[in-house]
């Protein structure tokens, strides 16, 4: 029988529930979320086994259950609690200083009726590092379907399903097993499928502790995200873009500049109402302008289409 823990979560006046569920029904195929108006199924990887977390929305609260196909191991139930309310916290992006954002982009000329129109805006989280890292390389460079595509073979590739019948997404673990070529027939590149095997293996050897850090953001001793950057960035395949992008997806980090991302730009000059779209230099400098929230301003920028947005 599954090991079950459960947590309840208020929510703030202002939480916008659809941003939350879209950002998880990104595959059509529901093969490792379902969703439904006011559910979340996420199959994931808990303490090295198959579990499915699941966030059941009401008025100004929500249910979290997280069940573990745990086998006869024994698992402390009050510590994983804990463990469980800060996970679901993060992955709802309720840690997020949005409000402080929200007041200085009143002021802004150009910003101030995009924020009106996007009030409570926060980014949902990936539900671990290593799923925003991977999907980020995964990203590079392709469309958002093709990104689905590619991500739907891996999740079947490594085959992990928890006893509800929900697929789930792999860890680090399960990626140091492959080859270049196993990765190769799911639509990866040869050296996107390079950079994800020596990222398995450095976060599975310690090289790249991403869950320690996380746990470290979450009991406020935060590596700074520079450090984290310098370490992300010595991987090779991975660049400026996707470690941004990790840092906003895995780990909340609200300042990372998204400028070479062109959803984000293609926005961009549908809110500055110009003929062309602006270059990566353009939208640097005008992002600047906001930190430490480029990044934030860059998730309001994707929900002006939220199709093309990751």
């Amino acid at each position: 029988m599954p090991t079950k823990i459960e947590a309840s979560i208020s929510l703030p006046s202002n939480f916008r529930i659809s941003d939350f569920l879209a950002f998880h029904q990104r595959d059509a195929q529901m093969l490792a979320e379902i969703t439904s108006e006011n559910r979340l199924q996420k199959g994931i990887i808990w303490q090295n086994k198959p579990a499915c977390i699941t966030f059941t929305f009401a008025k100004k609260r929500v249910e979290v259950e997280l069940q573990i196909d745990s086998g006869r191991k024994k698992l402390n139930e009050e510590k994983g609690k804990l463990h469980l309310q800060q996970h679901a916290q993060h992955m709802l992006g309720l840690n997020q200083t949005i409000d402080d954002f929200e007041k200085i982009a009143e002021a802004h000329p150009q910003l101030n009726l995009l924020i009106a129109r996007q009030a409570g805006l926060r980014v949902p989280q990936a539900a671990t590092t290593f799923e925003a890292l991977t999907w980020a390389i995964i990203g590079q460079q392709i469309s958002v379907s093709a990104a689905v595509s590619v991500r739907r073979k891996l999740i079947q590739r490594a085959g992990i399903q928890h006893s509800s019948g929900i697929w789930c997404y792999p860890s680090a673990t399960q990626i140091v097993a492959f080859t270049e070529d196993d990765l190769r027939p799911l639509g990866f590149s040869q050296s996107k499928a390079r950079t994800v095997i020596e990222l398995g293996k450095n976060i599975h050897t310690g090289g790249l502790p991403l869950d320690q850090w996380l746990h470290d953001y979450w009991q406020g001793n935060k590596l700074a995200a520079s450090d984290i950057y310098d370490a992300l960035i010595q991987v090779r395949g991975i660049g400026p873009w996707t470690v941004s992008y990790t840092l906003l997806r895995g780990f909340g980090w609200l300042d990372g500049s998204l400028h070479g991302d062109v959803a984000v730009r293609r926005s961009l000059q549908r809110l500055l109402n110009t003929i062309e779209k602006p270059d990566e230099e353009a939208t640097r400098l005008w992002l600047a302008e906001f930190s430490p929230w480029r990044a934030l301003v860059a998730a309001h920028l994707w929900a002006m289409q939220t199709t093309e947005g990751f």
